[in-house]
């Protein structure tokens, strides 16, 4: 086989997988075998679940670990805390996954020195392989702000864990997303719809509809009945997302 004959099948692998030729032999097969454990981070309950919710589930159908970190509480008048923490307690449950909360307070994020610091010690406890966090191009401060935290906390890990951003609302909260990774998610669709439900006091007949609708087209771009996208941060030490699309 020439240089040129393998430049051409790891392309074609790559494409088939939904990432880049680069990543094509980022990972051995005997990885997939090991236990990961995820954090997927988010603005709100409900972002991580609207955006990731169909991957979470099947990352722990898998036998893996997953934390879904949200910024703040969600509480928002006329919704007490109690309510919101416990509709993501919820969700969590049906998804398998465990919650955490960065203690900030719902739209009014702060991105200081102490916050940084503070957010880091929080994701680096948590001794995570990959983490996912919100894209920085997006409408909502509390999207955005997570988005900055989480990216600080992976440079100052000095890149210790694999890096995934993901989308949410497309045109109404993220914009300019061109995702490098897609995940089936056709059969986990029940589970996050589910799991997207159990945010009953935030009208998910409306966002639940508009985030299928994003799924159903990356679907069509990834090959697949109903998908999820993601792009993978450049320097992530691995990429054990690959790993999770050889199992699909």
């Amino acid at each position: 086989m020439t240089r040129r004959d393998l430049l051409t099948t790891a392309t074609a692998s790559a494409i088939a997988l939904g990432t880049s030729p680069a990543n094509a032999f980022s990972n051995t097969p005997s990885q997939s075998d090991r236990k990961l454990k995820a954090i997927v981070c988010g603005g709100h309950p409900g972002d991580p679940e609207y955006g990731c919710g169909g991957t979470i589930s099947h990352l722990t159908s898998l036998g893996h670990e997953v934390v879904l970190l949200y910024l703040n509480n969600g509480a928002w008048p006329p919704t007490p805390a109690a309510v919101r923490i416990a509709e993501a307690k919820k969700a969590c449950e049906i998804l398998k996954a465990r919650p955490l909360y960065a203690d900030q307070e719902n739209g009014h994020a702060v991105i200081d020195n102490a916050h940084y610091e503070s957010y880091a010690k929080l994701i680096n406890a948590e001794k995570p392989d990959l983490v996912f966090t919100q894209w920085p191009i997006d409408n909502h401060r509390d999207h955005r702000a997570i988005t900055m935290l989480t990216y600080d906390a992976w440079k100052t890990s000095k890149q210790h864990f694999a890096l995934y951003y993901y989308e949410v609302s497309n045109g109404e909260d993220t914009l300019q997303f061109a995702p490098t990774h897609y995940i089936d998610i056709s059969d986990q669709e029940p589970v996050k719809r589910a799991a997207c439900y159990s945010h009953a006091s935030q009208t998910p007949d409306r966002y639940y509809k508009l985030q299928d609708e994003v799924a159903v087209f990356r679907g069509i771009e990834g090959g697949y009945k109903r998908a999820e996208a993601f792009i993978r941060q450049l320097r992530s030490p691995n990429d054990p997302l690959q790993l999770l699309m050889r199992q699909q």
